[in-house]
Order: C-alpha cells, then sequence, then structure tokens
C-alpha cells in the first residue's frame, strides 16, 4: 500500500492508495489499503513505481495472522500504528507496505522522503551541503609515495570531491552546488533526516502527555525493526546499474583480511555509515599506527633484556649452589609450609632480568613521552576531519535534542536568562534524588568489584597453603618440575585466571542493566569507564603496589583479616607476577571480545539464514534479507571505544613491567579493526549515519590516563621491581663504608639483600611443623633489617633508609622530567594545524560571499527598480527643462 505522495494535498494519487489524515487529527482511523506486490528484484531499492528511493523500512507483524487471545493489546498496538503512520504522512513522508516472502505474519513499510521535505528538514538540522568545489591547492606529504602503495586503488573507490560547505538554507537554494537532486542528498543524509522525523512523531497522548518515537515503538513492541537498508549484497555487486554498490566495495576492499596491511577509506566509510563510525575506525588506525614506534622500541627494550640476562649477576647467585644453594628461606605461611632453598626460584630469576633490566626504565620513560604525542597529533588529525567532514560547528548548529529526553519534559521553570518559560525533565529536587541514586549505583558496583578483589586476595592467601603442602619439596631435591611449578607461581597463575573470569562476569551483569546524544554518552562513558576501571585494574594495582608490602617478618608477620598472613613476593620482587597478571588479561580480554563480538552474531546469522532456507526457495528482496541480520544496539560503538580504551589503560598504565603490551596490542588492533568492519558489512544491519564531532568523552579519559601512566609506571619501577636497590647497592653498599669491595660491582647483592632470622624466635602460631634442616639455626627473608643478636635486632636497617629516599627521589625525578617534556610537546603542537586553519576561513569567507552578498546585490538591484520608476513619474520635484 502507498500513502503519502506531496503533489496532492488531498489524496493520494498511487495505484495503491489510501486517504491521508487531516492535519491534527489524532483520532481518525487510516483507511485499509492493498499491499503492493514484490515486484521480484531483490536488488531493489526502490518503492515499486521505480522512481522513489526507499529511505527506512518499518517491520511488523500483522495482528489479524497472530494466533493468540490476546485481541484488546492487539487492537491497542494496531491502533497506535495507524496513528503513528498517519502522521508520518502528515510530515510529508511517503509509506509503501509490503508483505513478506518468508513469512506471511511479517510487513515491511517502506519511507520516502521526497525533495521538498528533505529542503524542510535539512534546514531545521542545520546540514551543511556543498556550496562549490574546494579550490585550495593541497601539498603532497613527503610520504605520499609510501602511502600510495597502502592505500585502496582509486580506480575501485575513487577519491571523494572536496567541497566548500554552509548550514542548508531554502531561500539560499540556488547558491549550493546543486548538479541532480536526487544525488544532492546522499543516502546517509537522507536515512538521518528520516530517523530524525521517525523520532519525533506522535503516536498517542495520555493524560495530556504525548508520546512519540519510533524508539519507544519498537520497545513496546508495535514494531519489530526500523532500519535503513544496505545498497547492496556484500558477497556480489547489486544487479541494478544505477545502484553504486558500496557496501559490496567495504566488503572487498576494506572489510576482507586481505586488506589487513592496507589504509582504511575513510571517506567512503564516512559517506556509507556517516561520520560517527567514520570517527571511530580514523581513531582506531590512528592509535594503531603510532603503536608501531611504541611496539618496535618495547620490542628493542626486551631483546635487550633477553641479551642481558646472561650477565645478570643477581640471577647467577640466585642459580649458583654454592650461593643460592647455601641460603635456606624462611617459611612464608603458617604452619604448612616448609623451608626452601633459594635456588628453586633460578628460572623465575632468570625471566625477571629480562623484564627488570634498564631497558624497562628507558621503556617507560619513552612510552610517557610517546602517549602525549599521541594525543596531541590525533588532536590535529580530528581538527582535519572536523573540516573534512564538515562537523566543526556541529555541537553549535546540527545537534538536535534527544527525542528521548524531550518526552521526559514535562515540568515547567523559568530561564533566568531569557525569562522564559522552559521545559525539564525534572525539578531541582528531582535531579538531586536522580543524581543520588545514580552515585550509588556506581558506587555499589564499585564495592561489588572490591568484594571480588578482596575475595582473590583471600583466595591467593589461602590456596598458597595448599601448594605449599602440595609441592612441599625437600632442600635437596632437584626434580625439573620444580624449577617451574612453585607454590608462588602456581598460586599467581591460578589467581590471575580466577581474577580474569571474575572480571569477565562482571563486565557481563553491569552491561545488561538497563538504561535509558552528546551529552548523555558522555554521561554513560564516564560512569561505564569508572566501573571498568576499578573492574579491569584493581588486580594489577594490588599485585604491583600493595602485595609483599607490608608482612612483617617471620618473627611478627602481618595478618589480613586478622586470619590470613599477608602475602610475600619472590626474592626479585612482584615484578615478573604482575607481567603475567597482564599477559593473562589482555590476552583473554582479547580472546574473549573477539569471540562475543564476532562468533555470536555470526551464528545467530547463520541459524537465521539455515531456518530461511529451509521454509522458502524464493527470490527475498533487500529489505527483507537486512531484517534478518542482527541490529546493532542502542549503544552503537560504545562498546568498541570502551574495549580499545581498557586496552589504552594496559599499554600505558602498567607498561614499564611489560615492554611487549604494545607489540600485543598492534596485533589485536589490526585484526580488530578488520573484523568490525567485517562485522559491520556483513553481519548487521545498516547503522542510521550519525553526526559526529570527535571521539566524545574517550578524549579527556584518555588524557586522565596518560597522566596517571606517569605516577603508575614511575612507582612500579620503585616499588615493585628491584631496581632501585640494586643501584642503592652497587653505587653505595657495594664499597666502602658500606661494602667490602673495592670497585662498584653487583656481586654480594642476594646476600647483602636477604636478612637474618633466628628459628628459635619464631612464634608457636607460626612456627613450621616441618622440621628444621639439620643444624640450620638461621634462616633468611626478604627485606632490609639488623640481624639477631643486633640492638636493634629485626628492625630495619640503615640500607632500608637509603633504598626509600632513592625511590622517593627517583618518583619525583622521574614524574617531573616527564611531566615538563610533555608540557613541551602540549605547548610546541598545535591542535589545529596551518593548513586546516586556512581551509575554515577560506569556507566562511565563501560562505558570507555567496550566502549574504549574493542577498545584498538582489536588495540593491530591487531598490534600483524601484528608484526608476519614481523617476519615470511626472512629480513636482523633478528638475525642469531648461
Amino acid at each position: 500500500m502507498t500513502w503519502g505522495d506531496s503533489s496532492s494535498s488531498s489524496s493520494c494519487e498511487f495505484r495503491n492508495s489510501c486517504l491521508r489524515l487531516p492535519l491534527g487529527d489524532r483520532n481518525t482511523q487510516c483507511h485499509y489499503c492493498a499491499l503492493a506486490d514484490f515486484d521480484n528484484k531483490p536488488d531493489s531499492l526502490f518503492f515499486s513505481d521505480g522512481q522513489r528511493r526507499i529511505d527506512f523500512v518499518l517491520v511488523y507483524e500483522d495482528e489479524s495472522k497472530k494466533m493468540t487471545h490476546k485481541r484488546s493489546d492487539h487492537k491497542k498496538q494496531k491502533r497506535k500504528r495507524q496513528v503513528y503512520e498517519s502522521n508520518l504522512i502528515n510530515n510529508g513522508l511517503q509509506l509503501e507496505a509490503t508483505r513478506s516472502v518468508l513469512d506471511e505474519k511479517l510487513i515491511f513499510v517502506k519511507v520516502h522522503a521526497p525533495w521538498e521535505v528533505l529542503c524542510t528538514y535539512a534546514e531545521v538540522m542545520h546540514i551543511k551541503l556543498p556550496l562549490q568545489p574546494n579550490d585550495l591547492k593541497t601539498r603532497d606529504s613527503a610520504f605520499n609515495w609510501f602511502s600510495r602503495l597502502l592505500r585502496v586503488d582509486e580506480n575501485i573507490i575513487k577519491p571523494e570531491q572536496e567541497f566548500f560547505t554552509a548550514p542548508f538554507e531554502k531561500e539560499h537554494l540556488s547558491n549550493f552546488y546543486i548538479q541532480d537532486k536526487d544525488t544532492f542528498f546522499n543516502p546517509a543524509t537522507r536515512s538521518r533526516i528520516v530517523h530524525f522525523i521517525l523520532s519525533r512523531v506522535e503516536y498517542a497522548t495520555k493524560n495530556n502527555v504525548k508520546k512519540f518515537g519510533i524508539n519507544k515503538l519498537l520497545d513496546a513492541g508495535i514494531y519489530k525493526a526500523a532500519f535503513p537498508l544496505h545498497d547492496s549484497s556484500f558477497r556480489h555487486p547489486s544487479t541494478d546499474p544505477d545502484c553504486p554498490s558500496e557496501r559490496y566495495l567495504l566488503y572487498k576492499e576494506w572489510a576482507h583480511p586481505k586488506n589487513i596491511f592496507k589504509l582504511q577509506p575513510l571517506d567512503f566509510i564516512r559517506r556509507y555509515y556517516g561520520e560517527k563510525i567514520g570517527i571511530y575506525f580514523a581513531w582506531l588506525g590512528f592509535y594503531t599506527n603510532m603503536l608501531t614506534v611504541a611496539a618496535v622500541v618495547g620490542v628493542g627494550c626486551f631483546l635487550y633484556g633477553c641479551l642481558a640476562k646472561d650477565n645478570c649477576t643477581w640471577s647467577q647467585e640466585v642459580c649458583d649452589p654454592n650461593i643460592g644453594g647455601n641460603i635456606i628461606m624462611c617459611p612464608q605461611c603458617d604452619k604448612a609450609c616448609t623451608y626452601w632453598n633459594l635456588t628453586i626460584t633460578c628460572e623465575s630469576s632468570k625471566k625477571l632480568c629480562i623484564f627488570d633490566s634498564f631497558g624497562t626504565l628507558v621503556f617507560a620513560v619513552f612510552m610517557g613521552i610517546w602517549v602525549t604525542l599521541f594525543l596531541e597529533f590525533w588532536k590535529r588529525r580530528q581538527a582535519e576531519l572536523e573540516y573534512e567532514w564538515d562537523t566543526v560547528e556541529y555541537l553549535e548548529q546540527e545537534e538536535q535534542i534527544r527525542p528521548e529526553y524531550e518526552a521526559q519534559c514535562t515540568h515547567v521553570i523559568m530561564n533566568e536568562i531569557t525569562q522564559q518559560k522552559e521545559h525539564v525533565p525534572y525539578t531541582a529536587c528531582g535531579k538531586c534524588m536522580r543524581m543520588t541514586f545514580c552515585t550509588s549505583a556506581v558506587l555499589f558496583w564499585i564495592l561489588l568489584i572490591i568484594a571480588s578483589v578482596v575475595g582473590v586476595i583471600v583466595y591467593r592467601l589461602s590456596v598458597f597453603l595448599v601448594f605449599s603442602a602440595l609441592l612441599s619439596q625437600h632442600i635437596t631435591e632437584t626434580q625439573a618440575i620444580h624449577k617451574y611449578l612453585t607454590p608462588q607461581t602456581a598460586t599467581s597463575v591460578t589467581a590471575s585466571v580466577i581474577s580474569f573470569i571474575v572480571i569477565m562476569i562482571l563486565n557481563i551483569i553491569y552491561e545488561k542493566l538497563p538504561r535509558t546524544q552528546t551529552d548523555y554518552e558522555n554521561s554513560l562513558t564516564t560512569k561505564m569507564f569508572l566501573f571498568q576501571f576499578v573492574n579491569y585494574y584493581s588486580s594489577c594495582f594490588y599485585i604491583a603496589f600493595f602485595k609483599g608490602k607490608f608482612v612483617g617478618y617471620p618473627g611478627n608477620p602481618v595478618y589480613w583479616l586478622g586470619k590470613y598472613r599477608n602475602e610475600e613476593c619472590d626474592p626479585g620482587g612482584c615484578l615478573l607476577e604482575l607481567t603475567t597478571q597482564l599477559a593473562i588479561i589482555v590476552g583473554g580480554k582479547a580472546i574473549w571480545n573477539n569471540i562475543q563480538e564476532v562468533l555470536l552474531p555470526w551464528v545467530k546469522n547463520l541459524i537465521g539464514r539455515y531456518c530461511a532456507a529451509a521454509r522458502s526457495e524464493k527470490i527475498v528482496p533487500r529489505w527483507e534479507h537486512d531484517y534478518h541480520l542482527q541490529p546493532i544496539g542502542k549503544l552503537g560503538l560504545f562498546y568498541e571505544y570502551l574495549e580499545m580504551v581498557i586496552q589504552f589503560g594496559f599499554v600505558t598504565l602498567f607498561v614499564a613491567s611489560f615492554p611487549l603490551a604494545p607489540l600485543l596490542a598492534i596485533i589485536n588492533n589490526m585484526l580488530e579493526i578488520r573484523l568490525d568492519a567485517w562485522k559491520m558489512t556483513t553481519q548487521f544491519r545498516r547503522i542510521v549515519p550519525q553526526k559526529a564531532q570527535d571521539i566524545g568523552a574517550w578524549q579527556p579519559i584518555m588524557q586522565g590516563i596518560a597522566i596517571l601512566a606517569v605516577v603508575t609506571n614511575a612507582m612500579i619501577i620503585a616499588f615493585t621491581s628491584d631496581m632501585i636497590p640494586r643501584l642503592v647497592y652497587y653505587w653505595s653498599f657495594s664499597v666502602p663504608p658500606y661494602g667490602n669491595h673495592s670497585t662498584y660491582t653487583m656481586k654480594g647483592y642476594i646476600n647483602n639483600t636477604l636478612s637474618v632470622f633466628n628459628i628459635s624466635d619464631f612464634k608457636n602460631e607460626s612456627k613450621p611443623s616441618a622440621p628444621q634442616v639439620g643444624n640450620q639455626t638461621t634462616c633468611r627473608y626478604r627485606d632490609f633489617r639488623y640481624p639477631p643478636g643486633h640492638q636493634h635486632q629485626y628492625e630495619h636497617n640503615i640500607y632500608y633508609w637509603h633504598v626509600i629516599a632513592a625511590k622517593l627521589a627517583f618518583i619525583i625525578v622521574m614524574e617531573h622530567v616527564i611531566y615538563f617534556v610533555k608540557f613541551i610537546i602540549s605547548y610546541a603542537i598545535p591542535d589545529v594545524s596551518q593548513k586546516t586553519k586556512s581551509k575554515v576561513k577560506r569556507e566562511k569567507y565563501l560562505t558570507q560571499k555567496l550566502l549574504h552578498e549574493n542577498d545584498l546585490k538582489v536588495v540593491t538591484k530591487s531598490m534600483g527598480k524601484i528608484a526608476g520608476k519614481i523617476f519615470r513619474v511626472d512629480s513636482p520635484f523633478r528638475p525642469k527643462a531648461e
């Protein structure tokens, strides 16, 4: 059935017509009319007349075909839908309905926006449209020859012509660059305008409150789906010669795995999906490219650690049978744990030498500078995209109030500035209650995460006793398994896996919570990131800054919750455990997200296609193919951004412990770009194109992470690694007056940094049940304390205070140096390049010239004609002829 031809004001003049409702009449029922038959053209994007383009599709179930007893509910739904569609017609849209080929219960309502409607709403929405071609010459970059090798073939996807643009105005229609009315508004803009109308058209009034918008109708089940059409199949071009088959080209030249090393066709992505999708892929591609430099430096530091580990003196002492083999370590838990030989940590000490080296310090400083360069250069790139994609003044001109927000505006207040009445969604008291509720909800979830972290810590403390009993060994045993599977290693790995599982479970639960575009999205972004920050990073913060820091000493251990003895680090520190935790979470998160984001939609679509194929072998139209794809979800790209920003946090916050993190990130991101592209072009319905000026609240979040990363990496090097104690020993305690060596050396470091404890000083509740070894009267533990018999026995010695002073001095110096460099870089790199500034100025000049000076010429010309007419009329004031 076809409704709403703009060429007639009283009725529809098409083959299958339906009488229009009078404007303002919300109680008149629309007349039923015949359905338009499918014309067996599977790639058609037009109404049955072949002239009017389909800009949007609405899908609902025919109530008369439903086998149910709830007839009253069906009548209400049908009534609301009829009123809604009638009001769409009153707003100038044209509708045509076609029954499903595969399921006779489904009705597809195709929506078309005529030229007049497009012009009217383009002006309402302040959409920028072309004035004239861009006449500014662009200089090719010095690296243009190289980037040309990685670009998409310009013969396949032709570069877009650049235009100077201005907000559309109907009265200045002649000034815009209109060569063809059918192509002046591209499909993405047409769909955006239609969605704007669909989101604001009324369908019912209850208690003097208007209900409107397609989103509420979808939530109520009145419509099953609403979406713009893909222009073709992704497997092959459209059979329609006039169709550009942009979806097919996007899949072939962008989403296909063979393009993994190619640059993305960002302008083409933006033209098909809109600026919001385009800016996401532009940011992700830019971030991945910048990670290349970080990955190269990180791999270099890792290789340096691998080469230097053979010269690692302290590790050699641990593995030396004459040094480490003679050192008996104190039990690390009460009763169940036994004395152990230092040499069983030989393998872990070798691995630790790779990550705890001078290269780690260099890489931490480098990443502090890299993150600033990334953010500053992204601002420049973002400014270029804002101009090229016409979003420079988007927030001030184009962005409209969310229809969901409009629907809640039932309270009236007086604006203090304009002294006019305004509608707001809640009063001051209601706003206060709302903020209290939201804050309480966020705090509740953060406390729940903290509780889960406490649970994992309790698991660590409890299971260490079990592993100590199961993996207990006599100090003379040399079985190969004990070189690698120590109680500390087993506890660390299993706790990291459990922590990862808990993170994923809490993440899934939080995502399922109900949530009612820029302010709304920014608010949601901040709340969600706060939750995810605590969820993902809490376990890493615990290992880096709390584990092994408050343990006391064997004769007086510190107990957690009054019951569990605090964990201790290996003699080499907790850095290797932090590295293990990061590797498990980062790697596991990447695998889980790919399964969740790609595999599940693919399986759902595969099942849907199988069921559809089993029902029919008929020719299926494009709108029905798209209906059986997966919807993108209300939050769109929110979780894609969240995933990448969480990764950005891992790459920057804890990179001092894991220099290979950027390499893993770049591999994941190269796959992520193509998987996201494949998912959007093949598995999901076409997204409603949306404008976006930037990446929103993610920008300040990343800036906050960048500032915090300097502090965390400085503290990891100072407190988690053993770099500072080693430097203090090398420069102060290896030579007189504290040391016995004549030259600076690392020899004797292990013996110097392990304190001595008298076995007889054990308390009964912590004394090990296993007998002591031979005539051994002392054991060693990791700390800097005076030995038994000293007047200050078991108190911190002078080495401890030297190390603390050096750690604090290192943190202050490193932070100030990096922050100073960051400030210089931020000041030196302008947010907007000179080239972009020139283009913006040129566009403003042309806009003023074309839109305002032309009006002035018309007025001047009209005044001249009027003046001429006045002087042609005989008047007593006319000069007389001599």
